[in-house]
């Protein structure tokens, strides 16, 4: 639950990095003019490290002291509880390396630096803090759903709302049978039978189920269908009776939730990944959008119709987005998508094949080189698609998947990926599921740097590509 925070998280990290940054810069500029020794700004030396050195420092404390710990968002009091301690500590750090490496730099000036510093960042966090209670205080929060005998709703409304003040809303609660024994402010919407359609028509966000042992047997087959909804699940106790699922532990006061279906890269790998994917995309784009231009020239020549294809995929969580691609086929070609399917042996659908009509000559020197994925990087900027991740998959396909192919979903869609250097056209997309869920049971940078350089080579040999 606390992961709807994470883009908070982000604004606090790169907040901390600047104005770190921008508090050294106008303390050095303005150190001349502050109380003190008499100096000129020729006196005030600060080697140029400096400037890099002191907020990546900060940032490594502070995150080695858990300010930026991706499993929760505590109150303002405690948060500041923990960034008081670790600022000083910080404090020793820096001027351990200033004594060290640069001793050169005014003691004074480290001083007004500390000083302003600290002033800046406890300001930063108040307007944060303040922010997400504002706008957590709208009546679109997010919604949650309550699985469980009143006693249990009960207890969890207690817990959330006096956990959060802000950014969500109970719904209201489902359970196998309808109770009026208790008075409960949240309101009883169905029977658990009922769960997958509650879920989907009341919009809800977030499921949290509170049922003993046999509940929650029985409940087993409606909490794997929950995996084909963009919605997240969490259980107010352990439960080892549902495998192949990503479990993750999450704490609301004295409450402890197991998440399912949780998306795979979290945290810092997260972080890491996005700003990969940001440098990656936007170092490409510089450079190939002459090559964007020429695309869009030869295809409006060629055949008549919009330059981009656009088409809905199933993006991370299940979440439906519109993927962006260079067209490579004739306008209006998807109304002959369906009498074009061809059936293999076994009765399986096979809905790419290397001899499409439908593809024009431009659009297949597109397919051979791969230069027709090139408008993903959009895709990519959105936070929609990463670089290296699971096909993104058509919504038609997903109808047909077995529940351990929902794996594929816990991590973002990606440009290129294993299923990608393993073949690409020449292995069905009813075969590439394993694929893609291989990758996700083995997710690490090192993995995706591996894919992106083999992609190349696959490139450059054309197997499958069509």
């Amino acid at each position: 639950m606390h992961k709807i925070y994470y883009s908070k998280y982000l604004a606090l990290i790169s907040s901390d990095f600047l104005i770190t940054l921008f508090t050294f810069i106008a303390v050095a500029y303005l150190r001349p003019f502050l109380p003190g020794q008499e100096i000129t700004p020729s006196m005030v030396i600060i080697d140029h490290w400096l400037y890099l050195i002191t907020p990546l420092s900060l940032l490594t404390v502070f995150g080695l002291q858990g300010l930026y710990g991706f499993s929760q968002f505590p109150g303002l009091s405690f948060h500041m509880r923990l960034f008081v301690p670790a600022y000083a500590l910080w404090g020793w750090v820096l001027v351990a390396i200033l004594y060290f490496s640069f001793r050169e730099t005014s003691r004074l000036f480290v001083i007004y630096f500390g000083a302003a510093n600290f002033v800046a960042l406890t300001i930063c966090r108040l307007i944060l803090w303040e922010t997400i209670a504002r706008t957590g205080n709208k009546k679109d929060g997010l919604q949650i759903l309550i699985v469980g005998p009143p006693q249990s709703v009960a207890r969890l409304d207690e817990a959330i709302v006096g956990e959060f003040n802000s950014g969500y809303t109970i719904a209201g609660y489902v359970d196998c049978e309808e109770s009026n024994e208790m008075d409960l402010p949240t309101p009883f919407l169905g029977k658990t039978e009922r769960l997958s359609e509650i879920v989907r028509d009341k919009r809800i966000d977030i499921v949290i189920i509170s049922m003993d042992d046999s509940g929650l047997t029985s409940l087993e087959p409606l909490i794997m269908e929950l995996i084909k909804i963009p919605v997240r699940v969490f259980l107010a106790q352990s439960f080892s009776r549902l495998p192949l699922i990503e479990l993750e532990v999450e704490r609301i006061g004295n409450l402890v939730l197991t998440g399912l279906f949780e998306p795979v890269i979290n945290g810092w790998n997260r972080l890491f990944k996005r700003i990969f994917d940001l440098v990656f995309t936007c170092v490409s784009l510089v450079l190939l959008w002459p090559m964007f231009l020429v695309i869009a020239l030869v295809i409006k020549i060629e055949s008549s119709g919009p330059v981009i294809y656009k088409a809905q995929r199933v993006g991370s969580g299940g979440k439906l987005f519109t993927m962006y691609k260079f067209r490579t086929m004739a306008d209006e070609s998807e109304k002959l998508w369906e009498s074009l399917v061809q059936i293999d042996d076994h009765g399986r659908k096979i809905f790419k094949t290397k001899d499409d009509p439908r593809i024009t000559r431009a659009g297949r020197f597109l397919r051979r080189w791969s230069l027709d994925e090139l408008p993903q990087f959009i895709n990519v900027l959105k936070g929609e698609m990463s670089i290296v991740g699971p096909r993104p998959e058509q919504r038609l396909i997903t109808e047909d998947y077995e529940p351990w192919q929902w794996q594929r979903v816990l991590v973002p869609p990606g440009i290129t990926g294993w299923w990608q250097i393993s073949g690409r056209g020449e292995i069905p997309m009813h075969f590439n599921t394993h694929l893609d869920v291989h990758y996700v049971a083995n997710y690490s940078m090192l993995l995706d740097l591996k894919i992106i350089l083999l992609t190349m080579f696959e490139v450059l040999r054309g197997r499958g590509a069509y």
